[in-house]
């Protein structure tokens, strides 16, 4: 994951930790629960639906978290 297309979000959903890895490169979202477990992955996204999905996940109020940050800075 050193790829500079790559953005990690995480937001609080129900309660919960929910962490979105967004691949701009291949068209490739993925999305794990607080535990790290795969809910949902998505592949062979153009770059248009990858920005839609990105301004939703900032609708939930994600944070972006920084290619260098330690894990869990942001709470």
């Amino acid at each position: 994951m050193t790829s500079n297309n790559i953005n990690i979000w995480i937001w609080l959903q129900n309660s919960k930790i929910t962490k979105a890895i967004l691949n701009m490169n291949n068209g490739t979202i993925k999305i794990y629960d607080e535990n790290d477990r795969l809910i949902l992955k998505r592949t062979g996204l153009n770059k248009h639906q990858m920005k839609q999905i990105e301004c939703t996940i900032i609708k939930y109020g994600a944070k972006r978290l920084d290619k260098h940050a330690e894990p869990f800075k942001f709470l």
